[in-house]
């Protein structure tokens, strides 16, 4: 006789298990799950968004417009939303999730390639719109990735001045490497163009002070942290704007977030090595070249780093072990700084 189902099992082996009215669902290892929550996949793209709700077998199609996001908060104001899941899109989620949020409701956007990953864990080898608003709110409903809270306005802006500033220097670095081909009319074309991009690039730090001072508070931290040696204060500002959970986590959470963390690779017998992969990309390259500098003014980290050296271990580990040590100390002081000012002081009786 065939094994039957944990859907279609009862009492206390079933994967969900009802518990009353108001008492939600318990699977068989003690998680919740709240079946009278409305749990959403928003599948994101460049014109149109595909929206699935639990519990539906329909998709709905909007435009990833002001129209097509007012339609979509109109359907989902007064529901007992639990969370709503979007694909990280290149940016065009960002509009719909700042508007869900503006809302409030619960809304995360989640790296495609975990999305993807849990899509082929459930069987869905094809890949449509619709069936990956299917997955996202299948994946809202079983994994309840934490929502992050919505950055200010001032945040959002200073991101994307940041952004545009590591456009430039993509740029710039690309540039710089063509000169050494290039000959004649076409090497002064480029040289012009370089002297252009770094007039732009100071002009994008100019923009960014200025939007330092309209923020007391934020200009604080980044002043805190410029005082660390190795950091600057475009690193500064790069690290609080790109990891607003900076102060809040533990030194392993934080480095897990960032990326930095060594992940275990083990499987019965075998032992692998440790590797660090996924987080953000971007702390992950301003945590390098701010360790590199760190290695060498950085009293903590230059003895840090001899220490790893001396003991056999190659550059580029000890390096990476040099951005976490980094990424912890800078932790720690958001979090003391921040408990300062939350601290009331006893003024004199």
């Amino acid at each position: 006789m065939p094994p039957v189902p944990p859907e279609q099992l009862l009492g206390l082996d079933a994967r969900i298990r009802k518990v009353g009215k108001a008492g939600g669902s318990r699977g068989g290892k003690g998680a919740i799950v709240d079946s009278e929550k409305l749990f959403v996949g928003i599948d994101v793209g460049k014109y149109h968004v595909d929206m699935a709700l639990s519990g539906e077998s329909d998709v709905r199609q909007f435009k990833n417009d002001d129209g097509g996001i007012e339609e979509i908060l109109r359907l989902l104001q007064g529901r007992s939303v639990g969370l709503v899941v979007l694909e990280a899109s290149g940016g065009y989620e960002r509009q719909v999730l700042a508007s869900l949020l503006g809302a409030s409701i619960p809304a995360v956007a989640v790296n495609p390639r975990q999305a993807r990953d849990f899509a082929k864990a459930l069987g869905k080898l094809e890949k449509t719109d619709a069936v990956d608003a299917r997955m996202l709110a299948r994946f809202a409903e079983s994994v309840r990735p934490a929502v992050r809270p919505r950055p200010s306005e001032e945040i959002a802006e200073v991101q994307e001045w940041l952004s545009r500033r590591r456009q430039l220097v993509e740029m710039l670095t690309a540039e710089k490497n063509r000169t050494q081909h290039a000959k004649g009319g076409v090497l002064k074309d480029i040289r012009e163009h370089i002297e252009w991009l770094k007039k732009r690039i100071r002009d994008n730090e100019r923009e960014l002070g200025d939007l330092l001072k309209d923020a007391p508070e934020w200009n604080a931290e980044v002043e805190m942290l410029d005082a660390i040696k190795g950091i600057g204060p475009v690193s500064a500002l790069t690290l609080l704007a790109a990891v607003p959970e900076l102060g809040t986590l533990n030194r392993k959470q934080i480095a897990k977030l960032v990326g930095v963390a060594p992940l275990c690779r083990d499987s019965g017998t075998l032992h692998g090595k440790r590797t660090c992969w996924g987080g953000r990309a971007e702390v992950r390259a301003c945590l390098y070249m701010a360790a590199l500098v760190a290695t060498r003014a950085n009293e903590t980290i230059r003895t840090f780093y001899g220490r790893l050296l001396a003991a056999g271990k190659p550059k580029k580990l000890a390096l990476v072990a040099c951005m976490r040590k980094l990424l912890t100390i800078l932790n720690a002081r958001v979090r003391d700084h921040r408990a300062a000012l939350a601290t009331p002081r006893l003024g004199p009786s």
